[in-house]
Protein backbone atom coordinates (compact mmCIF):
# COMPACT_ATOMS: atom_id res chain seq x y z
CA UNK A 1 0.00 0.00 0.00
CA UNK A 2 1.40 3.34 -1.01
CA UNK A 3 0.23 6.68 0.35
CA UNK A 4 2.45 8.65 -2.03
CA UNK A 5 2.92 8.60 -5.81
CA UNK A 6 6.38 7.03 -5.42
CA UNK A 7 6.63 3.43 -6.65
CA UNK A 8 10.41 3.29 -6.75
CA UNK A 9 13.19 5.48 -5.36
CA UNK A 10 15.06 5.09 -8.65
CA UNK A 11 13.44 8.24 -10.04
CA UNK A 12 14.43 11.87 -10.38
CA UNK A 13 13.29 13.40 -7.06
CA UNK A 14 13.02 16.83 -8.67
CA UNK A 15 9.91 15.55 -10.45
CA UNK A 16 8.27 14.14 -7.32
CA UNK A 17 5.37 16.21 -6.01
CA UNK A 18 5.45 14.98 -2.41
CA UNK A 19 7.12 12.13 -0.57
CA UNK A 20 5.01 11.84 2.57
CA UNK A 21 1.31 12.21 3.39
CA UNK A 22 0.12 15.46 4.90
CA UNK A 23 2.32 17.81 2.92
CA UNK A 24 1.24 21.38 3.56
CA UNK A 25 -0.27 20.66 6.99
CA UNK A 26 2.99 21.12 8.93
CA UNK A 27 2.27 24.72 9.97
CA UNK A 28 -1.31 24.01 10.98
CA UNK A 29 -0.34 20.92 12.97
CA UNK A 30 2.49 22.79 14.73
CA UNK A 31 0.08 25.61 15.59
CA UNK A 32 -2.48 23.15 16.97
CA UNK A 33 0.21 21.37 18.99
CA UNK A 34 1.37 24.67 20.51
CA UNK A 35 -2.21 25.69 21.34
CA UNK A 36 -2.85 22.30 22.97
CA UNK A 37 0.41 22.59 24.94
CA UNK A 38 -0.48 26.05 26.26
CA UNK A 39 -4.05 24.94 27.06
CA UNK A 40 -2.69 21.98 29.01
CA UNK A 41 -0.40 24.27 31.02
CA UNK A 42 -3.30 26.60 31.85
CA UNK A 43 -5.47 23.65 32.90
CA UNK A 44 -2.63 22.17 34.98
CA UNK A 45 -1.98 25.47 36.81
CA UNK A 46 -5.68 25.89 37.62
CA UNK A 47 -6.00 22.27 38.77
CA UNK A 48 -2.96 22.53 41.04
CA UNK A 49 -4.13 25.87 42.47
CA UNK A 50 -7.52 24.41 43.33
CA UNK A 51 -5.89 21.34 44.89
CA UNK A 52 -3.57 23.50 47.00
CA UNK A 53 -6.49 25.69 48.11
CA UNK A 54 -8.46 22.62 49.18
CA UNK A 55 -5.47 21.26 51.10
CA UNK A 56 -4.93 24.59 52.84
CA UNK A 57 -8.61 24.85 53.79
CA UNK A 58 -8.55 21.27 55.05
CA UNK A 59 -5.31 21.39 57.07
CA UNK A 60 -4.66 25.04 57.94
CA UNK A 61 -6.55 25.26 61.23
CA UNK A 62 -5.36 27.31 64.16
CA UNK A 63 -4.77 24.09 66.14
CA UNK A 64 -2.55 22.61 63.43
CA UNK A 65 -0.64 25.88 63.09
CA UNK A 66 -0.09 26.01 66.84
CA UNK A 67 1.22 22.42 66.86
CA UNK A 68 3.60 23.08 63.97
CA UNK A 69 5.02 26.30 65.42
CA UNK A 70 5.47 24.75 68.85
CA UNK A 71 7.28 21.71 67.42
CA UNK A 72 4.64 19.11 68.38
CA UNK A 73 4.35 17.81 64.81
Amino acid sequence: MSTTPIDSWATDLANVTFIYPGVGWEGIMAFLAIVAWIAWHVWQCRFESNTYKEDIEKHATSENLRKVTSGEI
